[in-house]
């Protein structure tokens, strides 16, 4: 699968690498957004690919609380 559309700024790549987690969010409004956290990237993707609207923001979170945008699935 693949982690981005763009080149990834030099905090986007700190995050990917260091991760301790991913998140999977969808919703425009904090009222309605939903959120799920997964292990590994593949797995995030593969829960935003099985919605299947492109719409799912994936991010990298690190054990510093760091995170970043990483790709849509």
């Amino acid at each position: 699968m693949k982690t981005a559309t763009k080149p990834l700024t030099n905090h986007e790549e700190f995050c990917l690498k260091n991760a301790a987690h991913f998140v999977a969010a969808r919703g425009r409004t904090p009222a309605t957004r939903t959120r799920a956290q997964f292990a590994t990237l593949p797995e995030a993707q593969a829960y935003g690919t099985a919605i299947g609207d492109g719409r799912t923001m994936i991010y990298a979170v690190t054990t510093l609380g760091l995170s970043a945008h990483i790709t849509n699935a």
